[in-house]
Parts: structure tokens; C-alpha cells; sequence
């Protein structure tokens, strides 16, 4: 039965949800619905990102399979690279060039300041030098060595290992800040780390920036073994010792 409170566009995006998901994401909604009654008609008939029915895209991992939450920020501002997953990039194909990252990967900075922590982590890169010197022998290498060559197979690999991708403002607004947008999907991610918190072993929450760090606050999340860091597009982010400690050992560059 369609909820009155909730339009019907954003209840017709749950078809990119896993089933498992599905009837959590609606008393998400409801809740935000409830909230901030105003909100979600709003939404509804604004500009806002990402497009082709992608704002439930996350949740395609089955809640079973969840292992880790990712929180960021908001979805890229660019049509084509916001796709519904927090910081997978969707005008990134491959990730080498010649002469080390792609040149969409750089563009996305998030995306190659994450790059560049895992090669920190795996050995492949030093601390302190990072740059295109650095970058090219390990691109080079990147062509025989077995690494993963796409941005679609580092999406893989950390599904596979349990990644549940999201932002903390699902959605992306040129003329709303991402804090404002962030408030009013606050009652739509409560039900879902609700949910989660429910399981004997709660999965690990992965905080990135000031806005997903608000999070940690919540009654929802006392159970969860949690990391946080700074937003990835901050350059410090490379050498974040507890990313290193957490992403090195799941070898994310390898193609599986």
C-alpha cells in the first residue's frame, strides 16, 4: 500500500534495493516523512542528485552481507559521477594512466585521496610522496602485478567484504547545503543502523567528516565498533593511521 506521507517516486527507487532492505527503507522514509512532513514532497520536484532512480543504489548489498558501514558525506556534484554510493564515482572507468591515476580518478578527490591511502597501507607508496613521480612506477606495475584496473572491480571488492556505502545527505543539492539535507535523512538512517544494531555482532561503523561524525552520537550506534577519520578529500587523510590499520589488510587493490 502506497504511504501517503512518502511520494510515490521515491518509494518507486526501492526497486534498486535488495529485497532485504526494502521494508526497512520504507519506515526510513516514513520517518523522515514524520519528521519533516514538508520534506520529501519537496525533494520530490527539485533538481537534486543523483539521478536515474539511484538514491537507494547503496543498498543493493543485502543486509545480511553487511559488515561494515561507510558513512560520507553527501553524493558527488556532478551528474554523471553521483550514482547512489557514497564515493564511487560513476564517470571513473579505469583507474591507471600512464603516468599513475586516471585522470577521472584525480578529478574525483575523495576517490584518489582513498587511492592513495591503500597504496600507503599496502607498501606500494611512502608517506610524504604520493605525487605523479611516485605514482608512475606503480601504474606501470599496476598492468602485470594483478591489480584491479577498473573503478567497478574496487566497488567489488568492497562489497565483497561486507560494505554497506553510504553518505550521511543521500542527496545532492546545488542551492541546500549538505548539513540541511544531511538533518532531514538523519531519521531515514537511524532506522537503518537501528535495524543493524539489532544483530548480536553489529557490523563496524566507518565515519568520514565532520557530518558523518555526528553520527557516532546516536543511541542507535553505542553498540557498533566504530572508526572515524577526516572527509578523503582532505590531503591528511592519506596517512590516517586507523584507515591504514583498517582497509590495509583487506588488500582492496587486488583483483579477486
Amino acid at each position: 500500500m502506497t504511504n501517503p506521507t512518502v511520494p510515490d517516486s521515491f518509494l518507486d527507487m526501492l526497486a534498486l534495493a535488495d529485497p532485504s532492505w526494502r521494508p526497512h527503507l520504507v519506515r526510513g522514509l516514513e520517518a523522515v516523512a514524520q519528521a519533516s512532513p514538508g520534506y520529501l514532497p519537496a525533494l520530490a520536484v527539485d533538481d537534486y542528485l543523483p539521478t536515474q532512480g539511484r538514491l537507494f543504489a547503496a543498498f543493493a548489498q543485502p543486509l545480511e552481507k553487511v559488515r561494515y558501514v561507510l558513512v560520507g558525506e553527501g553524493p558527488y556534484p556532478r551528474a554523471d559521477s553521483a550514482t547512489g554510493v557514497s564515493f564511487m564515482d560513476g564517470a571513473v572507468g579505469e583507474l591507471w594512466s600512464e603516468g599513475g591515476l586516471s585522470k577521472p580518478v584525480n578529478r574525483a578527490t575523495s576517490l584518489r585521496n582513498f587511492m592513495k591511502m591503500l597504496l600507503v597501507a599496502s607498501g606500494q607508496l611512502q608517506p610524504g610522496a604520493t605525487g605523479g613521480a611516485a605514482l608512475a612506477p606503480v601504474a606501470a606495475a599496476a598492468r602485470t602485478n594483478g591489480a584491479i584496473r577498473t573503478l567497478a572491480q574496487l566497488q567489488d571488492n568492497l562489497v565483497g567484504e561486507g560494505f554497506l556505502l553510504l553518505n550521511a545527505a543521500l542527496v545532492f543539492r546545488k542551492h541546500v547545503a549538505p548539513a540541511i539535507d544531511a538533518r532531514a535523512w538523519l531519521p531515514f538512517l537511524q532506522t537503518v543502523l537501528a535495524v543493524l544494531g539489532e544483530r548480536a555482532a553489529p557490523p563496524t561503523l566507518v565515519l568520514w567528516g565532520k557530518i558523518a561524525e555526528q553520527l557516532a552520537k546516536l543511541p542507535e550506534t553505542a553498540r557498533f565498533p566504530q572508526a572515524a577519520a577526516e572527509h578523503p578529500y582532505n590531503l591528511s587523510f592519506i596517512e590516517h593511521q586507523g584507515m591504514r590499520a583498517l582497509f590495509g589488510p583487506m588488500r582492496l587493490l587486488e583483483a579477486r
